[in-house]
């Protein structure tokens, strides 16, 4: 009882402390970039006593691309916390696993081909991104399962990454005859690079994750059967094909929808789950909101760092996650 006390209060220490940084990380966010607005009045401004260009920075430029950033994270750990659970594959992510190619190709020939105004646009693109990663990952699926013994872990990654180059080909075949502007468009998307920076993309995100979200930690419990073997599962009544194929609809829901917005981002969905596990555990229940604020302050912190070093464009936060996630990846890959 002491024990599950102390695990407990570490579990609340460890949640705090990590809010504490995103709040942080979010107030530098604020306040750097090639208009400075300082430290001390970014307070003042967020209550509508900053100057006409203090507002303007703040509410139009950065809050919502910080707030898209943080959502796109949270999302993709989450994504990568379901897939890592229902695979048994901590290597799982759905950047490296084919689905985020999968919702690029959906988003390339939906920009291409299917012109809308802008209000209708945003609110299809996720939806859009869905249905084409969903044909990947069933395809992903499939191409992993081996009757009687179910997924296998290694042969999903290879799948996955033979998947994900196959759709990143089809995308440099698709753009090979579009337009400059589509073209400098979709090769922004495929760096990683946070586009969706205004309000009615954050309205487009939102209900994906407020929808989603409690729907994976209501099913916590399932997951942690799932991330045994199957044989358990099926030993204590879990209806494995059902409830692997919801989870796995919600990963790619999650995935497509924050890709949808912020591009090709991927190693947030494998190293916040992990770095959660690490702290608190394996229990779904307890990592996954570790996780969601592992994610959301790791990809702010790559976007911050990515728009400032090469001013004014900057890097494309993808690429910073690359740097950090490659190396990674490889350290799980050796170590397993």
């Amino acid at each position: 009882m002491i024990e599950n006390k102390q695990y407990k209060s570490r579990h609340f220490i460890i949640f705090m402390v990590l809010l504490v940084l995103t709040l942080v990380t979010v107030v530098v966010s604020l306040g750097i970039g090639y208009s400075t607005v300082t430290i001390d009045r970014i307070i003042p401004t967020l209550f509508g006593l900053g100057s006409f260009e203090e507002e303007f920075i703040l509410f139009s430029v950065r809050l919502p691309r910080i707030l898209i950033t943080l959502l796109a994270g949270i999302a993709l750990a989450v994504s990568g916390s379901i897939l890592q659970s229902i695979t048994q594959n901590d290597l799982a992510d759905p950047g490296i696993i084919g689905i985020n190619s999968g919702a690029g190709i959906g988003v390339a020939l939906f920009f291409l081909y299917f012109p809308m105004d802008a209000g209708s646009f945003v609110y299809m693109l996720p939806i859009v991104a869905f249905i084409s990663a969903l044909v990947i990952a069933v395809c992903i699926y499939f191409f992993s399962i081996q009757k009687g013994a179910g997924i296998q872990p290694i042969k999903l990654i290879l799948v996955g990454v033979g998947f994900s180059m196959a759709c990143s080909g089809a995308m440099v075949v698709l753009i090979s005859s579009a337009e400059r502007e589509r073209v400098d468009f979709i090769a922004k998307w495929l760096a990683g690079s946070i586009w969706g920076t205004d309000w009615p993309y954050i309205v487009a995100l939102l209900p994906w994750l407020v929808l989603l979200i409690p729907f994976v930690l209501w099913k916590a419990n399932k997951l942690d059967l799932l991330s045994f073997s199957e044989e358990v599962a099926v030993g204590v009544g879990v209806s494995v094909h059902r409830e692997r194929t919801l989870l796995l609809l919600a990963a790619v829901a999650l995935a497509a929808a924050a890709v949808s917005v912020t591009g090709g981002i991927s190693f947030i969905g494998l190293m916040a789950p992990h770095i959660a596990k690490q702290l608190v555990g394996p229990k779904n229940g307890l990592f996954i909101p570790i996780a969601m604020l592992i994610g959301g302050v790791l990809l702010l912190i790559a976007d911050t760092i990515g728009r400032n070093v090469a001013e004014p464009e900057g890097i494309a936060a993808g690429i910073i996650t690359a740097l950090i996630g490659a190396p990674y990846f490889i350290y799980l890959l050796m170590k397993k």
